[in-house]
């Protein structure tokens, strides 16, 4: 067996102390997800999407760290998209979205999203869009997100919007879903 030099470990050994810690068994495709990085990672399977965002909560005053429901809203968007053109129609489980911001307000925070997915039985009740209203230790601007999201609405239909969901350190996101213009144009009423 060939040796590391630099560690002295069998190249195979070495292999399964970086993957093992990366595996998640309870991933339902069996893929290797990351534990997180500054940027945050983001992993969407056909049940849901979650991530992890490991940071600072502001640099030069921006408020990077909330940053990252942005990347999750749009990633969410994303597999939405992918699973209606599979033919697997769905929408976010509200009631199941799970959010943590371990470390909010210590300058450095862990922030988790956990979004789930439910099947529905008819393409036009799917949802194929995303996104969210929030605030990092404020109230979220929902007037004005809805305002924002008026013209992305097919004719004949409205957003569907979660309860306000918190977090114990202060996060507070409305989690917006509706059928993308685009993709489900022969849903319009």
């Amino acid at each position: 067996m060939k040796y590391i030099p630099l560690f002295g470990i069998h190249k195979k050994y070495l292999l399964l102390c970086l993957v093992i810690p990366f595996y998640r068994c309870d991933n339902p495709n069996n893929a290797l997800i990351s534990n997180g990085s500054a940027e945050g990672q983001i992993y969407c399977s056909n049940l849901a999407c979650e991530g992890t965002y490991v940071g600072p909560e502001f640099i030069h005053g921006d408020d990077v760290a909330h940053q990252f429901s942005n990347k999750m809203s749009s990633k969410v968007g994303d597999k939405l998209k992918e699973l209606y053109r599979s033919g697997a129609f769905c929408k976010v489980d509200f009631s199941k979205i799970h959010m943590s911001t371990k470390g909010m307000g210590s300058g450095h925070v862990t922030f988790k999203l956990y979004i789930p997915f439910v099947s529905v039985d008819e393409k036009c009740a799917a949802y194929t869009s995303f996104d969210h209203s929030g605030g990092w230790r404020h109230p979220p601007a929902l007037a004005q997100r809805k305002e924002q999201l008026k013209s992305a609405l097919l004719r004949g239909e409205k957003l569907d919007i979660s309860p306000l969901k918190k977090t114990p350190e202060g996060l507070q996101e409305y989690w917006i879903q509706w059928k993308n213009r685009k993709v489900q144009s022969d849903c319009a009423k």
